[in-house]
């Protein structure tokens, strides 16, 4: 059970979190870049990554960056977060991962060394590799970002803007980890991981874009698992009601953290979906085969609205038509 928190104290810490909050700029950046007549661009803005129709293909496209404060505490785990928030981006959206490019900014040799040492075991780790990039030396700040291509026929690419009122919530966590050491909002499972185990992971994304049973889907990122829900649910222009008892999580206790700290916390492996109902069976087998943990948790509605339910007592997160995570109010002019 959920101890000693309610609906109330959840979605505060929720809406409250910095890794929620620093989400509030997209909207602006949208309207000042938003593009216009591209017919090869099929999505761009508030998916995981752009999707650009080649043939039957869709070339997948996208970017992240790390947090100074995570190159700071941890330079190799921030490096080995770089490759692998990029290559969940393209298997949220039911891609293969191709290849990257790098842009690294460091204050000295030392930090740059442990960086790229952590980009170099994940990139091995996933099979994805490095093929070039940009470098910044000795510059006053150190920061890592990565772009990741990858690969996925057209018809068959898991968007974050699909979800239909009456879908299924589903949440899939690989919760064999641990608190990173170096980073308490950070869980680490895929390190643990042996590089079939982590490719196995990914993979289930793209049998469920082959076998087409999810409407839509997110990789859990810094916002984590409610917070992500709400920016799929935005972009889609739904609203859903959760059960905190149903969300998958460790043994709190053995980890040392709270609840509320559990549903801010970025998993090492995650990914939220919604599909239709008589799919959930299917799409949780396929994740439990593969080492994680994947529970229904809610509902997907037309309210605009996320809330969360715990013992009959329901509370607001959210309030999505009206101003939102990533502010993106037009959902439907992203393109």
């Amino acid at each position: 059970m959920v101890d000693n928190c309610s609906p109330d104290s959840v979605a505060r810490s929720v809406r409250e979190y910095e890794g929620v909050t620093r989400k509030r700029a997209i909207g602006e950046l949208i309207e000042n870049l938003k593009i216009n007549d591209q017919p090869d661009v099929v999505a761009s803005y508030g998916e995981d990554a752009a999707v650009i129709r080649q043939d039957g293909m869709a070339l997948l496209l996208a970017a992240d960056g790390i947090w100074s404060k995570l190159m700071e505490a941890d330079p190799f785990w921030a490096g080995y977060c770089a490759v692998l928030v990029n290559v969940h981006d393209i298997a949220a959206m039911g891609g293969r991962p191709l290849a990257m490019v790098d842009v690294l900014s460091f204050t000295d040799g030392k930090l740059c060394n442990e960086v790229t040492r952590g980009m170099q075991a994940a990139s091995a780790q996933f099979g994805v590799p490095i093929v070039g990039g940009h470098l910044h030396p000795d510059t006053p700040y150190s920061v890592i970002d990565l772009a990741i291509m990858g690969s996925v026929p057209v018809d068959d690419v898991i968007y974050s803007s699909t979800a239909e009122a009456g879908d299924r919530v589903v949440a899939a966590i690989d919760l064999d980890g641990r608190v990173h050491p170096s980073c308490i909002l950070n869980w680490d499972s895929a390190t643990m991981r042996s590089a079939e185990e982590v490719r196995r992971q990914i993979g289930v994304m793209q049998e469920l874009a082959r076998r087409h049973l999810v409407t839509a889907a997110k990789d859990i990122s810094n916002p984590g698992v409610i917070g992500t829900l709400g920016m799929l649910l935005e972009t889609s222009r739904k609203g859903a009601e959760v059960e905190l008892d149903a969300i998958p999580r460790p043994d709190l206790k053995e980890h040392g953290i709270t609840f509320e700290h559990w549903v801010r916390m970025y998993p090492g492996m995650g990914f939220i979906m919604t599909c239709h109902d008589e799919h959930t069976d299917e799409i949780c087998r396929l994740f439990e085969e593969a080492g994680m943990t994947a529970q229904p948790v809610g509902w997907v509605n037309d309210s605009h609205t996320l809330s969360v339910s715990y013992e009959g007592s329901t509370t607001s997160v959210f309030d999505l038509e009206t101003e939102g995570i990533m502010r993106i109010i037009d959902a439907t002019d992203l393109v």
